[in-house]
């Protein structure tokens, strides 16, 4: 079989940007906005900004993975831009935070919709207290919390990583059944809400004041991070662009049309939940799909609903345990990392220590966190990041301007200069919003302050790895 042949195709290119995006935001964010905004008209317009914004970062980010196809994705490119120091530190925080908060929070939502079919242990609310460990200044976890859930989670993601550890075809097989099964619960989904005899187009007419500056603000950036986590996963076909058939043009094609479908895909059932539910009761709902269609159909069309969302909700982690990996495995074969990391398994040809290694981080990260804690960190660093790839387009234009780029991002300065500054708004916005809840008593954790303190222990790692082996000057 030539190695063209093994690679991946645009179809599942396009399966895997959807699969990596559509499976735990679209069943449980949509409460949370709920209760933030109290407004279905801001509900449904935050899901069309926060689908425009992630648009608009996909095409700029389509130009570096055509102009540089190599697994790794942005590790490679932030290491020809900026060098290896700023390098190692976005790949430390793709594997701390990035790549595997991501996977952690997927998992939870699909184990918390397992619980409706399976009872899953809890631990009482005294040992949880007793066994909560405090981070002086950023607030306290709770490692015990839905305990059952945690272990149910940390099965998928070990389960995964084995699958993809053995055959990077089986893998990408069965993304493409998966994102075939996930088109067709949404179409379900979305048609068994739609055809509710109690549903009501009034629903959406509901309108709410928000009290005070701090209320708009918290409300609004807590939303867009909700669907921020929801939409996010397209970079991940960034990361593995060194196993993609035609790299060049089916990269910005993948990104484009995964985008586009997931957006269509969001707008339309969020407004079929607010078809049948009012806004409301769509905050006080855990499990919002599950609770709407209890509401529109009874409680055997709900747990037919839960289970259709942990199909969709396997798919996702399968999508982003195969994909966030290759980042590590990048930095080993590169010399950044020790080159255990950068080894591929003789039989399958997969990075298969990198990816044992991310399920034991991922792992950690379930057990010690919510789900709220590991999305709103996992956004956080994320945005910081593609803020930083967007300034990096300019860079690299000043820097090589005859260098070829198969793709170019239309609109550039403009459209590249507005997601810049909109990352920077929603990144400030963000950090004033969790301290002042956490000084409220309103959140228990400076999400984005412990996210940054994880980020920023990769600077000694850096150092640490300097005085150990020697780095390569530039990776091409």
């Amino acid at each position: 079989m030539s190695a063209s042949a093994s690679r991946l195709s645009l179809s599942t290119g396009v399966a895997i940007v959807v699969g990596s995006i559509i499976g735990s935001g679209l069943f449980i964010k949509p409460a949370s906005m709920a209760a933030q905004l109290a407004s279905p008209g801001w509900l449904l317009l935050i899901w069309v900004g926060a689908g425009v914004m992630s648009l608009l970062g996909a095409l700029v980010f389509a130009e570096l993975g055509a102009m540089l196809p190599k697994t790794g994705g942005l590790f490679v490119h932030f290491h020809h831009l900026f060098g290896a120091p700023m390098a190692f530190l976005y790949g430390w925080s793709a594997f701390s935070i990035i790549n595997t908060a991501s996977v952690a929070a997927i998992a939870f939502v699909c184990a918390s919709y397992i619980g409706q079919f399976v009872p899953l242990a809890q631990c009482s609310e005294e040992f949880i207290i007793r066994y909560a460990l405090p981070i002086p200044g950023l607030g306290t976890l709770y490692p015990f919390k839905d305990i059952g859930i945690k272990a149910v989670a940390i099965g998928l993601v070990m389960g995964f990583s084995v699958v993809n550890a053995k055959s990077l075809r089986a893998g990408g097989r069965f993304q493409q059944v998966s994102a075939i099964v996930n088109f067709s619960i949404i179409a379900l989904l979305s048609f068994g809400l739609l055809s509710a005899e109690n549903g009501s187009l009034t629903n959406l007419s509901t309108s709410y004041t928000f009290t005070d500056r701090l209320a708009l603000v918290s409300g609004i950036v807590a939303a867009f991070t909700g669907a921020f986590f929801a939409y996010d996963g397209w970079i991940n076909i960034v990361s593995m662009a060194g196993e993609i058939r035609d790299p060049q043009k089916n990269i910005p094609r993948s990104l484009v049309l995964g985008v586009v479908i997931c957006m269509l895909i969001y707008i339309l059932i969020n407004f079929s939940y607010l078809y049948v539910l009012p806004v409301d009761q769509m905050a006080q709902s855990p499990l919002v799909a599950a609770d709407a269609m209890r509401l529109a159909h009874g409680n055997g069309f709900a747990l037919l609903a839960g289970g259709m969302i942990v199909c969709c909700t396997l798919g996702a982690i399968n999508a982003n345990v195969m994909a966030t990996a290759r980042v590590t495995y990048a930095m080993g074969r590169d010399g950044v990392l020790s080159g255990w990391f950068g080894q591929l398994d003789k039989r399958a040809g997969t990075p298969s220590n990198a990816l044992f290694l991310h399920g034991t981080w991922t792992s950690l990260l379930v057990f010690s966190g919510s789900f709220d804690l590991l999305a709103d960190m996992y956004v956080f660093i994320t945005w910081l990041v593609y803020g930083l790839g967007a300034i990096g387009i300019f860079y690299w234009r000043y820097k090589e301007p005859m260098r070829e780029r198969p793709y170019k991002i239309a609109g550039h300065p403009y459209s590249t200069l507005l997601f810049i500054l909109f990352s920077i708004s929603y990144l400030v916005a963000t950090v004033y919003k969790d301290v002042s809840l956490f000084l409220q008593h309103k959140q228990p954790v400076v999400n984005s302050g412990l996210a940054l303190l994880i980020t920023l222990a990769g600077i000694p790692l850096y150092y640490f790895s300097v005085r150990r082996r020697r780095l390569p000057a530039k990776i091409d």
